[in-house]
């Protein structure tokens, strides 16, 4: 079904992407492209679509490609029709209808009588039967986007369907039907995802890094699972050369020591032979040399043991490496943070939720804020950071420092370098060099100090975000993570659970990440829903 022979791909700003990557996927086989932020999935994905040409290599498809991005505001000045690649056909469809049946319109159509049942039954299956096809993209939510392009897929009838980070965007209920879409179709699928419960469903892992392409039969949990074995068996290979090293070195005193004991001994003997000084001086000679030998013998095993040494460690994960470390919250638990009686709030001339909303917010509590798309969930959570006051009800804030941290980590400051950024959160008057130990931290080099915040990949925005808030003199009481993981890939995402979990103070998050969820030890939930009237 699908071929990919020693493709390459240079940027156009001439850095190296990939080099020499080769896989396939057979017909009806379901696999993920994984690997971290910056590897290339996304490209890998453009140029199986033909949206991008290769430097070299060959990429064969049997049969047609459907592709659904994951960058999708490029769309926004186009109509939904349009960004569906089936205007053109549509308008010819009603025209013939209309008794113009011109060889353009019937060129056009190309015999599929059935596009307009197959819109109307994709477009319902995703619940937007009742989005207009002739308005702009703009005019939607990013759900609403997205579910543009998965109904698509039902319009189009692919082959081969290329998913960008599918889930992104959407709520349980729609996360729910592309789960059974992917287990219920026949195509072939190559799928970009850092949503571990959709790549659960797969059978096959290909592993993207810059070593090249690794494949993994199953799915994701048995990925783990070999990756586990895998890093085992590094952290074995790290302690055994750590051990060679010790002995080695423990060796080369010895023999040093030794040889020097010998050399002074027959120093001693032939002085006392009587040996001419030119003969003294020969065998003088030798033994510096013999010794030199010797150390030159035992530097060169240490250094090759060092360089192995070194070569497995960099094969570490990223969040092995990593340091982290929030500063103590300095509320006992449960504590009133904050106190809403009976909110609610107007959109258009009625109110947002179905029912009002009444909680009391304590210091210690993991709060899952959840509802559907479009249900005011963001709302809600700036209305207990006290951004928003409520139509209805009363609010009692009792909050001192908190942090809202969204899906694009908006409070880093663009205009900034890194090390700015960093420097922008430094209450404690640190010295220059405290700051950027604490961004080596959390993987930011000397190379990276000076990079603008506006280059910044996901993961780097929020390892940023992070490292501010470790370098505040006081944590916030309250995080508000806001769909946090969207645009993280799963290395990412398994820091950032690192370090809530390592955060003490309270949390809420909005997220329908579900296994996220499970890992960071929720303790509550509040579920809004929709005013129907609104709906």
């Amino acid at each position: 079904m699908l071929t990919v022979q020693n493709i390459t791909y240079i940027h156009p700003d001439k850095e190296l992407l990939f080099d020499n990557i080769s896989f396939s996927i057979a017909t009806h086989q379901k696999a993920a492209l994984i690997g971290n932020n910056g590897s290339g999935k996304s490209t890998m994905l453009k140029l199986i679509s033909n949206l991008l040409i290769p430097h070299s290599g060959k990429i064969t498809v049997e049969g047609k490609v459907y592709y659904v991005p994951q960058v999708i505001g490029q769309y926004n000045e186009q109509t939904v029709a349009e960004a569906l690649l089936i205007a053109d056909k549509l308008k010819a469809f009603y025209d013939i209808l209309d008794g113009k049946a011109t060889e353009e319109n019937m060129t056009l159509l190309d015999d599929d009588w059935t596009i307009e049942d197959r819109v109307c039954t994709a477009l319902e299956f995703w619940d937007l039967q009742h989005i207009d096809l002739l308005q702009p993209m703009a005019n939607l939510s990013g759900g609403q986007k997205n579910k543009v392009f998965l109904a698509g897929i039902q319009i189009h009838e692919p082959d081969l369907i290329l998913l960008d980070e599918p889930s992104n965007h959407l709520d349980n209920t729609a996360r729910k039907k592309l789960y059974d879409f992917i287990k219920e179709t026949k195509a072939t699928l190559l799928i970009v995802s850092h949503d571990r419960q959709l790549l659960n469903t797969l059978d096959q892992m290909l592993e993207l890094s810059n070593k090249g392409i690794k494949t993994y039969g199953g799915n994701y949990e048995f990925y783990v699972e070999q990756k586990n074995i895998e890093q085992e068996t590094l952290l074995q290979n790290i302690n055994n050369r750590e051990k060679e090293l010790r002995k080695a070195r423990e060796k080369e005193r010895e023999t040093t020591e030794r040889q020097q004991r010998l050399d002074a001994r027959g120093k001693k003997k032939s002085e006392k032979a009587g040996i001419p000084r030119i003969k003294m001086n020969t065998l003088r000679n030798n033994a510096e040399n013999s010794t030199s030998k010797l150390k030159g013998a035992h530097a060169e095993k240490i250094s090759g043991i060092q360089q192995d040494l070194t070569d497995l460690r960099n094969k570490r994960p990223e969040q092995d490496k990593m340091k982290l470390g929030f500063s103590e919250s300095t509320l006992h638990q449960g504590k009133v943070l904050v106190e809403l009686q009976q909110v609610n709030v107007k959109y258009s001339a009625n109110h947002l939720w179905s029912s009002p909303i009444t909680y009391q917010l304590r210091s210690g509590e993991r709060i899952l804020i959840k509802g559907d798309n479009g249900s005011g969930k963001t709302t809600l959570a700036k209305i207990i950071l006290g951004e928003l006051v409520p139509h209805t009800g009363a609010v009692t804030n009792n909050l001192r420092k908190t942090s809202y941290i969204d899906q694009d980590y908006s409070l880093i400051n663009n205009t900034l370098t890194v090390y700015e950024q960093a420097q922008e959160y430094n209450t404690d008057a640190l010295q220059e060099h405290d700051i950027k130990i604490r961004l080596n931290r959390f993987l930011f080099d000397n190379d990276t100090w000076n990079k603008p915040c506006s280059t910044l990949s996901g993961g780097e925005r929020m390892r940023l975000a992070l490292c501010c808030l470790t370098i505040d003199q006081e944590a916030p009481e309250l995080i508000v993570l806001d769909e946090p993981t969207n645009n993280l890939d799963i290395q990412n995402i398994i820091i950032l659970t690192s370090a809530i979990n390592d955060y003490t103070g309270t949390l809420i998050v909005i997220s329908h990440d579900e296994s996220f969820l499970n890992d960071i030890g929720l303790t509550n939930e509040i579920h809004v829903e929709r005013n129907v009237k609104n709906a």
